[in-house]
């Protein structure tokens, strides 16, 4: 067994000796924290026994007293930890926390994705090279768990859950929603066609993605029905078309409203 030594981040009982500047630290998270520059995990070739101090090419026992670095070694990443039913995906170039039955590697996401999602996932290609739009960390190599939202996009789990808290429902990239809105538009479509704007008001539009009828409470989309609209322009004067095609589109929804 690994004695229970190490960081906050892992258990080990050795400490990286950083092929960098030479130092030696427990992990390369911490020599990251401490230094100017970035260790590179898969060029540490020497490490250091942390009950016996013998210094000595990377690998899984010491060769001086017998102990275990950790229960888990990988000899490409040079990770040493406490068993997580860890597996070293050949595709990513990393270890990933398994076990690894419950996982495959999705090669246009180029990411390692739990099972339930192969074949219901939308791929998004190379997705997990892009940071986090929310907090802008590195995804692919983070130890923070990815959150796969419906449009194929990638979070951070922590980060996801934190923008869940704040109400928001949105893509950060793509606008689109995170999660089912269906409701939440009837209740706007409600909403609006019970607060009518000023005749000044009432035939304008404004650019979005897309041409939208500007109203206070939101802007719905023509294309996908939902309000996540960002106003790109100001207030437009719409063509005599465009008048007829509002028009019916008015027509279109107004027995929805009526029976609702």
């Amino acid at each position: 067994m690994a004695t229970e030594a190490g960081c906050e981040h892992y258990v080990r009982s050795c400490l990286l000796k950083a092929p960098c500047c030479g130092k030696f630290y427990v992990c390369r998270l911490c020599h990251d924290a401490e230094e100017d520059h970035q260790m590179d995990r898969f060029q540490v070739k020497e490490v250091q026994c942390a009950v016996c101090d013998s210094v000595q090419q990377a690998q899984q026992v010491c060769k001086s007293c017998g102990v275990k670095f950790g229960e888990y070694y990988c000899d490409i990443c040079h990770l040493f930890d406490k068993n997580k039913k860890q597996y070293h995906c050949q595709p990513c170039g990393i270890c990933r926390i398994g076990p690894r039955e419950k996982y495959f590697h999705c090669l246009k996401c180029n990411l390692c994705l739990a099972s339930d999602l192969q074949g219901k996932h939308k791929c998004v290609e190379n997705v997990s090279r892009q940071n986090c739009p929310v907090c802008m960390e590195d995804i692919h190599t983070s130890r923070i768990g990815a959150h796969v939202l419906r449009c194929g996009h990638l979070l951070h789990k922590t980060c996801f859950e934190d923008m869940c808290r704040t109400g928001a429902y949105r893509c950060p990239l793509c606008m689109q929603s995170v999660w089912d809105m269906e409701h939440a538009w009837e209740q706007r479509d409600k909403e609006i066609a019970q607060t009518p704007m000023p005749p000044e008001y009432q035939n304008t539009i404004v650019k979005s993605h897309c041409m939208v009828s500007f109203h206070v409470l939101g802007m719905k989309c023509s294309s996908c029905g939902s309000y996540n609209t960002v106003q790109d322009s100001g207030l437009i004067q719409p063509t005599e078309q465009q008048q007829q095609q509002q028009q019916q589109q008015q027509q279109q929804q107004q027995p929805e409203s009526d029976t609702q």
